[in-house]
């Protein structure tokens, strides 16, 4: 008893502490339920996750609350074996990393899992990884689907989803928030449900169900889609380990000539947040220097198309809507200030002079929006507005091209400042969860 004392009160603590995660699973079946076995990585921290099979057309999910042991969860399967023996009793399914969702076309709710993964990095101790296979399940029993499940629209919605290549340019932690930047990680005190909230999270309206039901985020990984990339270099004898993050919003996303512009609430398409965090190399147990910078790219934020065609590799672009008051535009620019803070600063790179009005249309109009927003702002939180046309320089290599932008952004730079911050390491696995801003 006294063993089991100990490590129950283990189990206790371990569960209240603010680093605990899932990170592995295993997927079972009876002919009434899945079973979802989760635990942390230390095998410490035992979960069970129940679902429904029997109602074809609901969504229902039971977390046991219990905590087990590996021991008193493996004793838990057997009971549960033993149980529906009569109906073909407990079987193995698959070994998971985590529920990227659930979802329903016309037939039976699904539910997606990562089957495979590959670490491509870590932050501060915390792996990142990238998914390298996916499985997608019907939850109800065969014999209780219905004949919609096997019809010619279902079986094309679930090609269509499956189009979406997982592989490729998304990527999740299960204890570092990717989602957002590294300086909003030391500051802010959003966690769990709240981040998949945000807007660089793709796979939140696949996380809604199951999240509404427990309330918590054990069971589901955080899909960021975008870039990532980390790499070890070396500048004056000194190491230093370069981060490099690209989050692609989900809000108003779509190809390029399908998406342009900016909709009503204020989104612009293809918004994209890039950050870029640099780490002292240092000996493990060491205090680590980090600073890190954000800069956002995206649509002009104004109303604008442009018509596709196989036949015109330039199709025109067209104001497709007067907005007088820039309404969609301020929004976009109050967002990115609560995002970010002032000063906002703007380089537009598009085209002054054409000879058919193309770029320039986009131009004139985005620089009379800037104008009529600023006239409502104070002189320190005007929005800077800076022009530079690459294409009147047709004769600059690329190297000169990025040192003359690298000058802009230096200037930028004295403008926002940058985070800068040293770490200071905890005893729990290397993990920098202890975090102390020198600036």
């Amino acid at each position: 008893m006294g063993t089991d004392d100990k490590q129950r009160r283990l189990i206790n603590s371990h569960e209240n502490s603010r680093g605990f995660y899932l990170q592995k699973f295993r997927l079972y079946e009876t002919r009434s339920n899945f079973y979802m076995v989760g635990w942390d990585k230390t095998r410490t921290f035992w979960k069970v996750l129940k679902i429904d099979r029997l109602e074809p057309s609901e969504l229902i999910i039971h977390e046991d609350p219990t905590s087990y042991s590996e021991i008193e969860c493996l004793d838990l399967l057997k009971r549960i074996h033993e149980g529906n023996r009569s109906t073909g009793g407990l079987k193995f399914i698959s070994r998971c990393y985590g529920i990227i969702g659930f979802i329903k076309f016309l037939g039976p709710y699904y539910f997606l899992v990562i089957t495979e993964r590959r670490k491509i990095g870590k932050i501060c101790g915390h792996a990142v990884y990238a998914i390298t296979k996916s499985e997608m399940f019907p939850i109800p029993h065969s014999t209780l689907l219905s004949n919609m499940a096997y019809s010619k629209d279902e079986n094309r919605y679930q090609k269509l989803l499956h189009m979406v290549d997982l592989t490729k340019d998304f990527f999740f932690s299960y204890s570092y928030p990717i989602m957002i930047s590294f300086q909003k990680n030391l500051s802010s005190s959003e966690t769990g449900l709240t981040l998949y909230e945000t807007m660089f999270v793709w796979n939140e309206f696949l996380t809604r169900g199951i999240h509404n039901q427990l309330q918590n985020t054990l069971w589901t990984v955080a899909l960021v889609y975008g870039f990532f990339k980390q790499v070890t270099l070396t500048i004056s004898a000194q190491d230093f380990i370069l981060t490099l993050i690209a989050r692609r919003s989900r809000h108003y996303a779509g190809t390029r000539y399908l998406k342009r512009g900016v909709n009503e609430k204020g989104h612009v398409a293809n918004d994209v947040e890039t950050e870029q965090i640099v780490f002292e190399n240092v000996r493990e147990g060491s205090p680590v220097g980090v600073s890190a910078v954000v800069q956002n790219r995206g649509s002009i934020p104004l109303f604008w198309s442009q018509e596709t065609s196989r036949l015109n590799i330039k199709p025109d672009i067209i104001l497709s809507r007067k907005d007088l008051k820039f309404e969609a535009t301020k929004l976009h620019f109050e967002d990115l200030i609560q995002r970010y803070g002032n000063p906002v600063i703007i380089l537009n790179l598009i085209k002054t002079r054409e000879k058919r009005p193309r770029e320039t249309i986009l131009r004139a109009e985005f620089a009379n929006a800037i104008d009529f927003i600023n006239k409502d702002l104070p002189e320190d939180n005007r929005l800077r507005f800076l022009h530079w046309d690459l294409n009147k320089h047709p004769r600059i290599k690329a190297t000169k091209a990025l040192l003359r932008l690298g000058e802009v952004a230096i200037n930028a730079l004295e403008l926002t400042g940058l985070f800068h911050c040293q770490l200071i390491p905890t005893s729990r696995s290397g993990e920098l969860l202890k975090l102390s801003s020198i600036g």
